[in-house]
């Protein structure tokens, strides 16, 4: 059992329920297979994974092996060749509305303000204007941009323009946040700071929350479960559940006897899956 309080106690402490909830990501035996100009390609096979609603999962593996892929799937932006994916028990059968997506790269745009890129998301969905503000001015807030609203995304840093980024994203409330390596393009501080902020954000919200990463630490220390991937054809290595605090320092979860043991068997696993294809 991890320390600290468990994915069900925070969700309902954050107002929801997990009573006789279903699972808010399921992929059962998916594969993916596409054709290029020279080849038939799979990219993931035999995928099945489970997320919890409220749980947040970190997804680590070689580049190429499918993480991004995952992802798609879990929005409906890509069809399985094969298998079943459902999402907060519905099956997924094209692009969802109830998602929230973070990529990489903030992806603003250069004429609008901080708020009115926020408020992008909020446009796109018709969202009532006045409810939309009043959200837009709980997530500046809650994101520490108090005071950058009205900047644009040339006078913000690498990481602001992620953390306008998040809150596009969390505008609308999505029950599930996927997000595609989104602290990659960030300098060492920075992104340890954003690491901060994300895991503060996600006990304060309940989402639940889908990461792809190429740092072990950083899933470590944000997540309650790690999955780890193999080379392409990718699949599921392996899960390994992190039994840290609820409540995490950076400096001081680093320093944890049960931090160094579940990074050194994230990377025993993926060198023994690497070592097998």
């Amino acid at each position: 059992m991890r320390p600290g309080n468990s994915t069900a106690e925070r969700t309902e402490s954050a107002g929801v329920s997990l009573a006789g909830a279903t699972a808010a990501v399921e992929l059962d035996d998916v594969a993916v297979r596409f054709r290029t100009k020279k080849k038939d390609v799979t990219a993931l096979s035999e995928v099945t994974l489970r997320v919890e609603q409220g749980e947040f999962v970190a997804i680590v593996g070689p580049s190429g092996c499918g993480k991004s892929t995952l992802l798609k799937l879990a929005s409906g932006l890509l069809r399985p060749s094969n298998g079943q994916v459902r999402l907060l028990g519905d099956s997924v059968t094209g692009p969802r509305r109830d998602i929230g997506y973070v990529f990489q790269r903030a992806a603003l745009l250069d004429w609008r303000s901080a708020r009115r890129n926020i408020l992008l998301q909020a446009e796109m969905r018709h969202m009532p204007a006045a409810e939309a503000a009043r959200r837009t001015d709980e997530l500046i807030e809650m994101t520490g941009l108090t005071g950058f609203g009205d900047a644009y995304p040339h006078e913000l840093s690498g990481g602001m323009q992620q953390r306008v980024a998040l809150c596009r994203a969390l505008l609308h409330r999505p029950p599930v946040l996927l997000m595609d390596e989104p602290f990659g393009a960030l300098d060492a501080l920075t992104r340890e700071q954003m690491n901060v902020e994300l895991r503060r954000i996600w006990q304060e919200t309940g989402t639940t929350v889908l990461l792809v990463t190429h740092s072990i630490a950083e899933a470590v220390y944000l997540a309650d479960r790690v999955v780890m991937m193999t080379a392409r054809p990718g699949t599921v290595a392996g899960v390994v559940d992190v039994g840290l605090p609820a409540d995490r320092d950076y400096g001081a979860t680093m320093a944890e006897p049960e931090f160094a043991r579940a990074t050194k068997e994230i990377r025993a696993h993926l060198g023994a899956a690497s070592a097998a294809d």
